[in-house]
């Protein structure tokens, strides 16, 4: 399989409040970065789109356990933690998406409350690949909503990484992903 121009790339939130050592760490969240570097040099070289989406939090937000939300406060607007891992090379034409952006809403998917979906149609892109952080979580539903947006969606095995809250979340949320249509592939296959 190769990438064209009718292909894009999404990474999904690999920042580095994500990545060990971070404020919301998923476990060797870090290992995803060379293997996406190798899908990003694939994608650049067959002329295909790059996306990077990213948690994009305001100080107060609804996620936050202060205000009853399940994480502690990650990603917030210009800190360290929300900015990409610095060792992930996107290009400069990179599409930067940022979700959760109001203090009031929750959005694990990269679809969600944002332009995603209408900027991949207007590029005319039929088949999006989805990496990143984290697997059971953001990748999912980011996976999950490509996939009613009528998007051709292929989930990287091999550049995703869970928390695994639940022994056997990951498990599972590749499995859903499967179930409703997202066809699974590693680096091996993409030329």
């Amino acid at each position: 399989m190769r990438p064209t121009p009718k292909s894009a790339l999404i990474i999904v939130d690999v920042q580095n409040d994500f990545i060990p050592g971070g404020a919301l760490p998923v476990p060797e969240g870090d290992r995803v970065v060379p293997i996406l570097n190798e899908y990003i040099g694939k994608f650049v070289k067959g002329g295909g789109k790059i996306f990077a989406t990213r948690d994009w939090h305001p100080p107060n937000h609804i996620s936050f356990k202060d205000r009853g939300g399940p994480w502690p406060p990650h990603c917030v607007q210009g800190t360290w933690g929300a900015s990409f891992h610095k060792d992930l090379r996107l290009p400069a034409d990179a599409i930067i998406i940022s979700k959760a952006s109001s203090p009031d809403k929750e959005a694990y998917s990269g679809f969600q409350d944002t332009e995603l979906a209408g900027k991949l149609r207007q590029l005319g892109i039929r088949r999006v690949f989805i990496g990143g952080l984290a697997t059971d979580y953001c990748v999912l539903n980011t996976v999950m909503d490509a996939l009613s947006n009528g998007f051709e969606t292929y989930l990287l095995l091999d550049g995703c990484r869970g928390i695994d809250l639940h022994p056997g979340d990951v498990e599972r949320a590749v499995g859903r992903m499967v179930l409703a249509g997202a066809k699974p592939v590693t680096l091996k296959d993409i030329t």
